[in-house]
């Protein structure tokens, strides 16, 4: 019988370590990769660490934030018959908030006659375009740093003149900075995102410490990295003392990737941009740049996303999708988690996505709603 691997004995060290730390008061970590998350859910960490320990998922799911009005828009352009919509596949589920008598998601949108096409990477949209020069391809970028370098290479390489970007690619730092600048942020540490990191860079997540005095530790995705950060920002709340520490160095290097960074440089301008259900967050989104104007699919279909309707921009009713991806709530503590909104019949974003907490929490067994908020909880 051979011996447990290397990263299981080193996930026991250290979640001994962190059960040893001298914790007399709640403190409130977040998590910001919906990676992360699935990690923590599905080793069942929460159940094996010391109560005082609160792990809160933050805004780590790009299909959760992805607007609505993209969605709406990417729906109108796949009911063009000369279309092909491809989106990756998570995104075919999303529900925007339209007439029940209308698609209101790309599925519904495939069921009812449109070429929509799940795709795995962007080299797959180019394919599609050239394989269909007699069709426009319209690929629904949805996606944040770790998948829109991919896209500003593909749009460096070259895009054939069929294939056009609806692009709602969003940075993952500035919504942190919004809820720290807010009046009350919610957490104590944070467990900042290591493929993010190993994209643009630990250095990023600097000002966490530095501007707001908070621990913080970039973790990979294995059990011993994340309680390996973990032990970190705890031991530096009990110090007193707020660094960044990298607890994923053999992926995560300072600088990043140059080349993913130099790509997205040349190819995208950072600009303002909208977050579903939380408003515009200022520099947190990506556009092409104006030389590329003429792959915007927005520009070449001139579509009007300022159409007025309704509930534009918002999550549906009674979906609290909100205020799981900002740490306000738990999943389980959404009226509608369980009941209408499961994997199968999901009424808001995070319960589409691998990489939505309410997803997350649904698989890794957690099925019933809870009446209580976090904050009035603790």
């Amino acid at each position: 019988m051979t011996g447990a691997p290397a990263s299981a004995v080193a996930a026991r060290r250290w979640l001994e370590r962190i059960r040893a730390l001298p914790l007399n008061e709640r403190v409130r970590v977040m998590n910001v990769c919906g990676g992360h998350e699935r990690s923590i859910s599905m080793a069942g960490l929460r159940g094996v660490l010391p109560p005082q320990i609160e792990l809160i998922p933050g805004p780590g799911c790009p299909v959760c934030v992805c607007p609505e009005e993209d969605v709406y828009a990417a729906i109108r352009l796949a009911a063009r018959r000369e279309v092909i919509l491809v989106a990756f596949g998570d995104m075919l589920r999303v529900p925007a908030n339209l007439p029940k008598n209308e698609p209101r998601s790309l599925e519904q949108a495939r069921a009812a006659g449109g070429d929509v096409r799940p795709i795995a990477s962007p080299q797959e949209a180019a394919k599609i375009a050239r394989a269909n020069p007699d069709r426009d391809v319209v690929f629904f970028a949805a996606g944040f740093e770790t998948t829109t370098a991919p896209v500003a290479a593909l749009v460096a390489e070259g895009l054939p003149d069929n294939l056009s970007i609806l692009l709602s690619g969003r940075l993952t730092w500035p919504a942190v900075a919004m809820l720290l600048d807010s009046e009350e942020a919610g957490f104590d540490a944070l467990i900042a995102p290591g493929h993010v990191s190993t994209v643009m860079g630990p250095e990023e997540w600097r000002f966490v410490p530095e501007r707001h005095g908070i621990p913080s530790a970039v973790a990979g995705f294995e059990t011993d990295s994340l309680l390996a950060a973990l032990h970190s920002v705890l031991t530096q709340h009990l110090e007193g003392r707020a660094v960044l520490d990298n607890s994923y160095e053999t992926v995560a290097r300072p600088g990043g990737n140059p080349t993913a960074r130099r790509l997205i440089a040349e190819t995208l301008d950072v600009v303002d941009a909208t977050w579903r259900g939380i408003g515009v967050i200022p520099k947190s989104g990506f556009a092409l740049k104006p030389r590329f104007a003429a792959f915007d699919a927005v520009r070449r279909f001139d579509l009007d996303l300022a159409e007025a309707r309704k509930r534009a921009g918002q999550m549906p009713p009674g979906c609290d999708c909100a205020r799981v991806v900002l740490g306000k709530i738990y999943p389980n503590q959404c009226v509608l988690f369980g009941k209408a909104c499961t994997p199968r019949t999901p009424i808001g974003p995070c319960m589409v996505s691998d990489e939505g907490a309410c997803r997350i929490w649904w698989s890794s067994g957690i099925r019933q709603a809870e009446s209580h908020d976090r904050a009035a909880a603790g």
